[in-house]
């Protein structure tokens, strides 16, 4: 088995702990080389991570002879730059979520990658969390029946830190995820892109879509409360709700059923909720410590030709699709 050498782009706070760690705990992996702009920066980084250089210009990581494969973790607005550099350099790409700020960027991306004969990979890391793995063999084993209805929600009040913004709105001081022009859109895009490709995953693709978007509490240019309906390729109906100024917090989703249903917090390690006529079950299930690592290993095994990844650019791309449509009205009365 080979050992694949990777290098990162932007070794921002998602590479801390949740991911920079699993590239070098999963087998036949390890993290030869980080970047980010700030120089000074991803010095640090490395020194404290014993990773063995740092760069301050992403093409000088993705020239290095010894980085075989890349992880893109900057924010959105600069994903498929990246992407179709390393690309370009007939290098495996592993790009964080969500792919890219639209539909047309991620086909562009998937295109490259295609083209140059290199896999590409999107940090939809909940496709393989223990958790969300019992959740499938849930479903699989027909204790609920076929999926019949999905219903999502997530609620959550607006951050001390927007509110002290104040008026008018000082884009400098913004958190990039609510700024459009970095993160392509606000807290939807960041967080529903999980709840979403997590339910393309346990149920199946969602093949229609329509929603609605709109600004109401101020606090950023972006969207703050986005509700959408969808079809899923099996028949099943869904709903969605994502409201960020909200009075409390909820993170729910339910997968409804002849036989039952199955519930689950997406973004906490929450029990699974299992209801069928025998009653109501908890199931606990631990989570890791890194939360890429299990799908970093299906990426590493994949490229040693052992398995595959279940996070691609074709499923994450159909993702971006499905918040594409639910932000489309919204998009164009700001444009």
């Amino acid at each position: 088995m080979t050992t694949i050498r990777w290098g990162i782009i932007g070794c921002g706070d998602v590479c801390e702990v949740k991911s920079g760690p699993g590239f070098q705990k999963a087998r036949n992996s390890a993290l030869v080389a980080v970047m980010r702009r700030n120089g000074e920066l991803a010095a640090d980084f490395a020194q404290r991570h014993n990773v063995q250089r740092w760069y301050d210009d992403a093409q000088r990581l993705i020239d290095d002879p010894e980085v075989d494969a890349v992880y893109v973790a900057t924010p959105p607005s600069s994903h498929k730059e990246y992407t179709l550099l390393a690309a370009a350099a007939g290098k495996p790409v592993y790009v964080e979520k969500p792919m890219a700020p639209t539909y047309a960027d991620c086909l562009e991306m998937v295109a490259a990658c295609k083209a140059a004969g290199v896999p590409l990979w999107v940090g939809y890391y909940r496709r393989r969390l223990p958790k969300f793995v019992k959740i499938q063999e849930l479903l699989a084993s027909g204790v609920i029946g076929d999926v019949r209805s999905v219903n999502i929600r997530l609620r959550q009040p607006v951050s001390a830190q927007l509110h002290r913004l104040g008026e008018p709105m000082d884009l400098v001081d913004l958190p990039w995820r609510v700024n459009p022009a970095i993160a392509g859109g606000g807290l939807f895009l960041d967080l529903a892109a999980h709840m979403l490709d997590i339910v393309d995953m346990l149920v199946g693709p969602i093949r229609s879509v329509s929603g609605f978007a709109t600004n109401q509490g101020g606090h950023y240019p972006a969207e703050d409360n986005v509700t959408g309906t969808f079809v899923f390729a099996n028949g099943a109906l869904g709903t969605g709700s994502w409201f960020f100024t909200a009075s409390d917090r909820l993170d729910w989703t339910e997968l409804e059923g002849p036989l039952g249903r199955i519930g689950y917090v997406c973004f906490d390690t929450s029990p699974i909720q299992l209801t069928t006529a025998a009653g109501v079950e908890e199931i606990l299930i631990t989570q890791p410590d890194h939360v890429h690592q299990p799908l970093i290993q299906t990426i590493v095994d994949e490229l040693n030709g052992e398995g595959f990844c279940p996070s691609t650019g074709e499923s994450a791309a159909r993702t971006t699709w499905v918040m594409d449509q639910m932000l489309a009205g919204w998009r164009h009365e700001g444009a």
